[in-house]
């Protein structure tokens, strides 16, 4: 049963204040298969608020992460931009940690071992920790070791129990997802080696609001992160964020990297300075519904002139940003015709709430839409490069965010 929260999720303050209203949508990766296409959907709120006392960004609904997870649609490994980040991080941290044969790298939620397959290359020994069953199997294929847990303190107990303590603790695009952010931080903190590390990424709540990037808020993303809200977390847990980057992928992200005993570089002291005028700062957030609703207006009005002049619209990417997207601004049929995307476990299926079927990415060539409207513009490049035969041929991509662009 979903449970709206009523406290902050990192502090326990309970004087949240709403910045911004999504409504009721459906779990934006519950594809539907033909048969459920005549069921009822179950909606949820989506409630967006922000702790005056740490500066989390959060929302108010918790669906159980065993309805959200163990079944899952998304294989980080499908896509080349994602690899590409990995392995450049991977390298980095072997050559600069001097890992090798007597380490060993735990990453949670390790999805299909898109990461873990470039330590394992280099002779460094891996732990994957996946709840999805499908996903989880799929890496145990791949040859990475793999739990199908999900990440709490007791695992991490369990894991230190039985002798495994970790030089790295791998965190990539799931704090966000974490009902109990204290607990799962407090995981971290006893499964790592005194002389580990924590490399942590999370979207950037600075972005979402500076980039009009609303469609990263669903139901799997339970918070929305500054470096001062992260601070405040894992130093409540002995952590300390030494080094912080500010990456483009994922629309913006911040990969920080924790120790027990430490000192904050002068990168992460200078980003808190720069945050001091704004994370905690209620009127920097209050605008961004306001820019929501005029990038509607304006996708609206495009789509629904484009399809007078008899236009033929698909989709690129039944992504969860996707079905935030086209669920509250009410697109689906009769302004798009379907959707494609290159995960071949989403093919066959329909998109949440809007029905729309999802394609193989070739159905472009078949059918020859006028224009796509690209739901995955975080991979923009990489998708835009992939279908070069298909825009040769006249086709057109419609970027929604930040700001509405036909190329």
């Amino acid at each position: 049963m979903n449970t709206p929260q009523v406290s902050c999720r990192s502090c326990g303050e309970r004087e949240l204040i709403t910045i911004l209203s999504l409504g009721k949508t459906p779990l934006a990766n519950a594809l539907l298969t033909l048969e459920q296409l005549s069921q009822k959907e179950r909606t949820f709120d989506l409630d967006l608020v922000f702790c005056p006392s740490c500066s989390l960004v959060q929302i108010t609904e918790t669906v159980p992460p065993e309805e959200l997870f163990r079944e899952y649609f998304y294989l980080s490994s499908f896509s080349e931009t994602m690899l590409r980040h990995s392995e450049e991080n991977v390298e980095e941290l072997i050559q600069s940690r001097k890992l090798d044969g007597n380490s060993l790298v735990v990453e949670i939620a390790s999805n299909d071992g898109y990461l873990l397959q470039y330590y394992k290359r280099a002779g460094v020994p891996v732990l994957g920790i996946e709840p999805a069953r499908n996903i989880a199997q799929t890496a145990v294929e791949r040859g990475i070791p793999t739990i199908c847990e999900f990440f709490d303190t007791d695992l991490a107990q369990k894991l230190v129990a039985d002798g495994q303590r970790a030089d790295i603790v791998h965190a990539n695009n799931v704090l966000a997802h974490v009902p109990d952010l204290n607990g799962f931080v407090r995981g971290i903190q006893s499964l790592l080696k005194d002389s580990g590390v924590a490399v942590i990424e999370v979207p950037y709540v600075k972005d979402m609001i500076d980039r009009n990037e609303f469609d990263t808020i669903y139901h799997e993303h339970l918070c929305y992160f500054s470096l001062t809200a992260l601070d405040h977390l894992f130093r409540r847990h002995d952590l300390v964020i030494e080094d912080v980057k500010h990456l483009d992928i994922h629309g913006g992200t911040l990969r920080i990297q924790a120790r027990k005993q430490n000192a904050r570089s002068t990168t992460v002291e200078e980003m808190l300075a720069d945050e001091a005028a704004w994370a905690g700062n209620e009127e920097f957030y209050r605008g961004f519904g306001k820019d929501v609703e005029r990038l509607r207006v304006e996708l609206v009005s495009l789509l629904s002139k484009l399809k007078a002049e008899g236009k033929r619209i698909a989709v690129y990417g039944a992504s969860a940003k996707g079905s935030t997207l086209m669920n509250y601004f009410g697109l689906g049929r009769p302004l798009l015709d379907f959707v494609v995307d290159r995960s071949t476990i989403k093919q066959g299926h329909y998109t949440p709430g809007t029905h729309l079927p999802i394609y193989p990415p070739g159905m472009l060539l078949q059918e020859k839409p006028d224009y796509v409207l690209l739901l995955t513009w975080n991979f923009a490049d990489e998708i835009l490069q992939q279908q070069d035969e298909y825009r040769k041929q006249g086709g057109r991509f419609i970027i929604p965010i930040p700001e509405v662009r036909v190329v």
